[in-house]
């Protein structure tokens, strides 16, 4: 199998809904002139659903997903020079499953506390997370540790112009140390 090139590298923007990825995504591609995808479109319908109906996913629900996420970074990583893709990635077990093969792979982490994002979500119209399923996913995060050397943190706790710009800044450290 032929290696991906070093220049070439994905950014997966993680974090619990409402800590802004896509937002956040959707800018900082636009600026650096970037792929994009936003992992909740490879979600299957049945998650989609049971989202909807307030339902928190489980690890089995989330199998499937993860592996499309897995799949979208490895093509994308072999044709772009820098992919940013959404995608919560709570658990280090989902984080591992999406690193499975995508030796070009970095995760930046939005972490915000329970407060901001409450706020963040409530104000939200049109998306299809619940904010009461907010307390879920702050139980099943397990925040990255001193052994996921992979993953770069962003604060959130500022504004969208402010949080985007730590994110380009955080991209592009980490593209020169390729």
């Amino acid at each position: 199998m032929q290696n991906q090139s070093p220049s070439h590298h994905v950014f997966i923007l993680m974090g619990v809904s409402g800590s802004g990825k896509s937002a956040v995504a959707y800018e900082v591609s636009h600026q650096l002139k970037t792929a994009f995808l936003d992992g909740d479109f490879l979600h299957p319908r049945a998650n989609i659903e049971k989202m909807a109906e307030g339902h928190p996913l489980n690890d089995e629900d989330r199998r499937p997903w993860l592996q499309a996420v897995n799949d979208a970074a490895f093509a994308m990583q072999r044709t772009q020079a820098i992919s940013i893709i959404v995608c919560s990635a709570l658990k280090k077990s989902y984080r591992d499953i999406l690193r499975q093969g995508n030796d070009n792979l970095s995760f930046i982490y939005l972490k915000g506390d329970f407060e901001t994002i409450e706020g963040r979500l409530k104000a939200r119209k049109g998306h299809f997370f619940k904010p009461q399923m907010l307390v879920s996913q702050f139980a099943t995060l397990e925040e990255p540790g001193s052994d996921e050397s992979d993953v770069l943190v962003v604060d959130i706790n500022h504004s969208l112009p402010e949080v985007v710009a730590a994110t380009i800044a955080t991209v592009e450290g980490a593209i020169k140390k390729d």
